[in-house]
């Protein structure tokens, strides 16, 4: 009887330290309700594109239910910000990128946040170059023709970008400078907005990232004039660099990343990360990627967050020194 006892207690015991070990494992049966993927712009431009590639992948191929929510506006930060008074639980993620992780702290002033306090960075996705286009009609074919249009009439040619304070404004202020040139900005809330009014021909130029982009120029409705980045673009072979085009040593691009709210439960943010890199390893995301005019780029946890950090703290002088703020 007495042998029976203590059986009994070292089985309950053991059940106990088993309960315990798995109440301390937040991954081990997570998602067990969907995901949000918050795109902190509206649909149709390069950072929605590229989520609704993941998201749509993780619910097929991992069996999680992953639900894209568009919170567009404020250059990429009301998303970010809606990313940042979540719960930390795993079940609220952003697709960042670097115009509201990186450049946006630097230019809103007033942001509630810090990117490097509040966010946790998970996964690197994506990095691209940014693209100067203008609609097939228009009478600018290279980039000489623009900066000349430009110095015989400073301020009059306009150009469009996804909104205030993007890496793409930003480059847009790069190249005024780096040109001795001066352009008209019309900020959109997102790329496609953007688009429109390029192909329209309400602006002269469109400045935008490659995936926003692509489809139009592929389908001959746009002209690609240029890339910002140093090489050129493996879903644009044929449009010169901004370096090629006379603009020595000219090389911005932007990058993708999926974060959550800061603490929450690193084998949450792990898991995630490894659900990430191996859909980036398939072919046919890959291909989704390149599709899309992107470079698809898989980082461990740690990488990311090192990547990021040094982004951050390195962008600071760039934004300063172009002179870009928002009022």
């Amino acid at each position: 009887m007495f042998r029976q006892i203590l059986i009994s207690t070292a089985v309950i015991a053991s059940t106990g330290l088993s309960f315990s070990a798995a109440a301390q494992d937040p991954a081990k049966d997570y998602p067990n309700k969907p995901v949000r993927m918050i795109v902190p712009f509206p649909p149709g431009g390069g950072t929605d594109i590229l989520s609704r590639v993941i998201a749509s992948k993780l619910t097929e191929v991992s069996k999680w239910s992953v639900v894209p929510d568009n919170r567009a506006g404020a250059g990429g930060t009301i998303g970010i910000t809606e990313a940042v008074k979540s719960a930390p639980t795993g079940y609220d993620m952003v697709m960042g990128q670097k115009d509201n992780v990186v450049l946006g702290p630097y230019l809103y002033k007033s942001l509630p946040w810090n990117p490097t306090r509040d966010l946790t960075p998970v996964a690197h996705v994506a990095y691209t170059p940014i693209v100067i286009a203008t609609a097939a009609n228009s009478p600018y074919k290279t980039l000489a023709d623009v900066v000349a249009a430009a110095k015989k009439n400073p301020s009059k040619i306009t150009y469009g970008s996804p909104g205030n304070g993007t890496s793409i404004h930003l480059a847009g202020v790069m190249l005024e400078k780096a040109a001795g040139i001066q352009l008209t900005h019309v900020p959109y809330k997102g790329s496609n907005p953007a688009m429109m009014d390029a192909l329209s021909g309400n602006v002269d130029l469109l400045v935008s990232s490659v995936p926003s982009a692509i489809g139009q120029i592929k389908a001959g409705k746009m002209r690609a004039i240029a890339v910002t980045s140093a090489a050129r673009s493996t879903s644009l072979p044929e449009t010169p660099t901004l370096a090629e085009s006379g603009l020595k040593g000219f090389n911005v691009s932007t990058w993708y990343g999926i974060f959550m709210p800061r603490n929450t439960p690193t084998p949450i943010v792990n898991k995630v990360n490894a659900e990430v890199n191996k859909l980036l390893a398939m072919p046919e995301v890959k291909e989704a990627i390149l599709t899309q005019g992107a470079e698809p780029k898989a980082m461990s946890v740690q990488a990311f967050e090192q990547f990021f950090q040094t982004d951050f703290k390195a962008n600071k002088a760039i934004v300063e020194a172009s002179g870009a703020s928002i009022q």
